[in-house]
């Protein structure tokens, strides 16, 4: 079958190789999935650098985590599903209801276990959740990572979001988008910022109230307070890392939470002191778990929502792929249909 691998050792996009692969078989708990579609995140260009948790991948290794596909065989004792059944596979295997943890719980598509660009794949059947029956194959793929940690950014960590509260979205990548959606659906007001006028046009449409261009405005954490009428916001998505998180618990409200996701930025200002005198919080987010991505599919399906693909790439194209999501040209999510 055909698939594409990071070569071990792999320090670049170099890496990242076309080759076939022996046909993989379903055994005991186990299902074998076609894949229809796979997307890509931030995690993925870190993985064949080699600078992504654990360093240089030790074996080659099939890579990506969000894939979607049709259950093609079942191996002995499955009950969870049945053949044609539309699946994907979780971020972390073994993380039914646990808070998930990268040093117990591997992680899809780096280190040595295997992801998900290939044309089958074996999943334990405990390790995959069915997905909403209205999205095309690409959009239910970009729900593993991207999807499941925007809705435990704003749903799980802490406490859950409320109707007529305010989200305030940094940046216009796979989280925030898909933060944006499950914001509005909760009936929250939603502040997205960006460095690019045409990408704050974009995130308009998607349905975003406010839009801040953190280039005109670096004091962008006032511009938030300003654009609230002082309250600030009650959940902040931080995808920055230590360069903006100061900015983003200043553009916090009285008993606000961030959301700790991404690590862009390694140097900054990370002094908790500003949540000590707003009650607030500060939570780190690394995925999720299996029952908070059945949680989330019930959710999307019961409000329709659609995750918004930028940009789709066959798989003979996937260099291609990396390349225009290292370009940071995307709005939204890459996908790679197989």
């Amino acid at each position: 079958m055909k698939a594409f691998v990071i070569k071990a050792g792999s320090s670049s996009l170099e890496g990242l190789q076309s080759t076939d692969l022996p046909m993989p078989e379903a055994g005991p708990g186990q299902i074998l999935v076609k894949i229809k579609a796979a997307a890509l995140n931030y995690r993925d260009l870190a993985v064949p650098m080699g600078v992504y948790i654990g360093g240089p991948v030790p074996v080659d290794l099939v890579p990506l985590s969000d894939g979607v596909g049709e259950v093609v065989a079942l191996g002995e004792g499955i009950s969870r599903f049945k053949l044609g059944d539309r699946v994907a596979g979780t971020f972390f295997r073994q993380c039914i209801n646990e808070i998930p943890n990268p040093t117990a719980h591997a992680a899809l598509g780096a280190g040595s276990t295997p992801g998900v660009l290939a044309e089958y794949v074996v999943f334990n059947a405990d390790d995959a959740v069915a997905v909403p029956a209205h999205l095309s194959d690409a959009q239910a793929a970009t729900l593993p990572c991207a999807g499941l940690t925007a809705w435990n950014a704003l749903m799980e960590a802490g406490h859950p979001l409320q109707a007529g509260q305010t989200v305030l979205l940094l940046g216009t990548g796979g989280v925030s988008l898909q933060a944006l959606l499950l914001a509005k659906a909760a009936g929250a007001q939603v502040i997205i910022t960006s460095s690019s006028a045409e990408k704050l046009e974009r995130a308009k449409e998607l349905g975003a109230d406010m839009t801040l261009n953190y280039k005109d405005i670096p004091e962008w954490d006032q511009e938030v307070m300003r654009l609230t009428a002082g309250h600030g916001a009650d959940v902040v998505v931080e995808v920055g890392g230590a360069g903006t998180v100061a900015r983003s618990m200043r553009a916090l409200a009285q008993g606000g939470k961030v959301s700790l996701i991404g690590v862009l930025t390694r140097e900054g200002d990370t002094s908790p002191h500003t949540l000590m005198l707003k009650a607030g919080s500060l939570h780190g987010i690394f995925v999720g778990n299996r029952r908070m991505f059945e949680n989330m599919n019930k959710a999307i399906t019961i409000n329709k929502l659609e995750p918004f693909i930028d940009k789709s790439f066959s798989l003979d194209e996937t260099v291609a792929a990396y390349g225009y999501l290292h370009s940071q040209k995307h709005f939204g999510k890459v996908v790679i249909s197989l």
